[in-house]
């Protein structure tokens, strides 16, 4: 069986499992996106959705970052980490959408890795989720999933991504990475994978 055939089973057997591919994260716009994916980087999903009602409600656009003071972003975002770096990332990335991108955010890689703070994880993210584009994101869970299945044999996000790329669907890879990830926190929980309820063990190459 090549990588790409068992990726088309890995595939279906997730989309049957978890019917609905949806975004962790809680935004209602692209902004508030781009900004809680940022806030998400070494911080839980979870710790996100409870402080971005604050910071969206007291920012509710574009030009309310750009004109934040940084020391109150921080106040805000503390308890996700790294809350300096976030805070003045949060307030670049707003400015350069405002006078580069003419106050939306952008559409493209190349434009959104541009932008202060944002990797390819995240622009792959608003990619596929904002612009409905075909996208990978290459997260914790998705490269730990991809490699225990033997479709990757990398822990490098870029490679996982690229490789990723050539064996799964265009107009599935979106989806199969918000499931893999739904996978991820549900059964293939790291250290602790329960093989015996995985949709996935009669292709994985590391099922127990």
């Amino acid at each position: 069986m090549t990588k790409k055939q068992r990726a088309a089973f890995c595939v279906e057997a997730l989309e049957k499992e978890y019917p609905d591919a949806l975004c962790s994260l809680n935004a209602s716009n692209p902004l508030e996106l781009l900004i809680a994916t940022r806030l998400s980087a070494q911080c839980t999903d979870e710790r996100v959705n409870k402080v971005t009602p604050a910071l969206f409600s007291k920012y509710p656009a574009l030009e309310s970052y750009c004109e934040a003071d940084e020391k109150d972003i921080e106040k805000i975002i503390f308890s996700c980490g790294f809350y300096r770096q976030k805070a003045s990332d949060i307030k670049g990335l707003a400015i350069k959408i405002r006078d580069e991108f003419g106050g939306k955010v952008p559409d493209s890689i190349e434009k959104l890795t541009s932008l202060p703070g944002i990797g390819r994880k995240t622009a792959n993210l608003i990619m596929g989720d904002v612009y409905g584009k075909p996208a990978i994101v290459a997260d914790t869970h998705l490269i730990r999933i991809t490699n225990l299945l033997g479709l990757v044999n990398t822990k490098d996000p870029k490679k996982v991504e690229l490789e990723l790329k050539n064996i799964i669907a265009p107009e599935k890879s979106n989806d199969f990475c918000h499931r893999a990830v739904l996978h991820g926190r549900a059964v293939c929980i790291a250290r602790r994978p329960q093989c015996d309820k995985c949709c996935m063990a009669e292709w994985c190459k590391n099922r127990k």
